[in-house]
């Protein structure tokens, strides 16, 4: 299985920033201990054609060539700099990669990625770019010029945070179906509605998660009938892990491993190509964070392994 990084870009933020830049250094570095077998790659940045399939040219432009706001940089969280554009850029090549390979091997991971909050036309929550909508849109392309048909996609974002801009992008694109599960009252105050969107409340624990989350995969099958997505983009967040310091959810090690076992699980019996992004996670201990990020990835390496198993 191959999971693509872009941690050796670092950012450049100041003394006592709050984003946890240092969880991905951590990451790849338990995956070659304990995932020797996950092939790792480091990511090539996406073009700005490639960006321009779901932003705003002013806004690529604004990003690239460091014209960002003030206002602009405080929502996304993170000062302009070179690196930083090029870390964007290269997050989002992350899941262009990933998705391309999923569609040939059935999953590919990025150690990253699922900067669901930056919609066409701004960043936000720490999101530059939207890498699942870029990506989405790419596949979308390529998969039409090979084939001659459309892809269908659907988005199963899991991180503890409404995909509000990756809602605002599909809103009227009937070919992309996003479901969101979410902390009602955490960030984006202010949601934007996607096909699916699943409220949970504060303290919501393992038992309520997983019937929650039957019941959305149950609504998004039921939606698609006979014609089934092509590619699901998964955001697998450990953000709503009991020790998160923004998640307000009080799910378990162990119930967000089950979680990803129902949604792999799910995607396997359909035959369902899926590209994986760790998405958000602010552990009080970033151990725990990385500690559910691992298991994601071991469980994401066994449904590689299923998925080629069953290759008809």
């Amino acid at each position: 299985m191959k999971a693509f990084f872009a941690d050796h870009v670092g950012l450049q933020l100041p003394a006592g920033h709050r984003f946890p830049f240092q969880k991905y250094g951590l990451l790849r570095e338990r995956v070659a201990a304990d995932l020797p077998s996950l092939a790792l790659q480091a990511a090539e940045p996406t073009s700005e054609g490639e960006l321009a399939l779901a932003h705003e040219p002013h806004y690529i432009a604004a990003v690239l060539q460091g014209h960002l706001s003030a206002q602009a940089q405080r929502e996304i969280g993170f000062p302009w700099s070179p690196r930083m554009a090029e870390r964007a850029c290269r997050s989002v090549g992350a899941t262009i990669s990933a998705a391309r390979v999923a569609l040939r091997e059935g999953i590919g991971a990025n150690l990253a990625g699922g900067t669901h909050h930056a919609s066409a036309e701004s960043g936000g929550g720490y999101c530059v770019f939207n890498d699942v909508a870029v990506a989405a849109r790419l596949m979308q392309a390529e998969w039409h010029r090979l084939h001659r048909r459309l892809l269908r996609v659907a988005v199963i974002d899991l991180d503890v945070h409404q995909g509000n801009g990756t809602a605002s992008i599909f809103r009227d694109d009937p070919t992309v179906f996003t479901l969101s599960l979410h902390g009602a009252k955490n960030f984006p105050f202010r949601k934007q509605p996607g096909d699916l969107d699943v409220d949970l409340p504060d303290g919501c624990g393992d038992v309520e998660y997983l019937q929650a989350l039957d019941s959305a995969l149950d609504q998004l099958w039921l939606h698609h009938g006979e014609h089934l997505p092509g590619l699901v983009f998964y955001l697998a967040g450990a953000d709503p892990h009991e020790g998160d310091r923004l998640g307000r959810l009080k799910l378990s090690t162990e119930g967000l491993a089950e979680r990803d076992r129902r949604v792999f699980a799910a995607l396997l019996q359909r035959r369902i190509p899926v590209a994986l992004s760790m998405a958000g996670g602010y552990g009080r201990d970033l151990a725990d964070t990385v500690q559910v990020q691992i298991n994601t990835l071991r469980l994401a390496e066994e449904h590689w392994q299923r998925w080629n198993n069953q290759r008809p």
